[in-house]
C-alpha cells in the first residue's frame, strides 16, 4: 500500500519527497499505479507503477504510458464535475 507521500531517488542520489496525487488499479492486468507531484513544483505530475512491497517501476510501454494519460484526463475530469 502506497502512503501519502513517497521518496524518489533522483539521478544524483538525492532523496525527494514527493506527495501522491491519487493511485490507479488496472482491472484489465491488475497492475497498479500512483500519480504523484514535487511539492515544490505542483505543475508537474508523474506516474510510475508499484508493487505490493510499494516499490515503484517505470511505464514499460507506449500503450501503457497512453492509458495512464486517458487515467489521468479522466481524473481531471472527475475534479472539474465535482466543482
Amino acid at each position: 500500500m502506497i502512503e501519502k507521500e513517497i521518496i524518489i531517488i533522483d539521478e544524483d542520489g538525492n532523496e525527494l519527497k514527493m506527495e501522491i496525487e491519487f493511485t490507479y488499479t488496472d482491472e484489465a492486468t491488475g497492475k497498479e499505479y500512483v500519480f504523484y507531484y514535487d511539492p515544490t513544483n505542483e505543475d508537474e505530475l508523474f506516474v510510475a507503477g508499484y508493487d505490493e512491497e510499494g516499490n515503484l517501476y517505470e511505464i514499460e510501454t507506449d500503450e501503457e504510458l497512453d492509458k495512464m494519460e486517458k487515467v489521468l484526463d479522466q481524473y481531471y475530469d472527475q475534479l472539474e464535475d465535482e466543482e
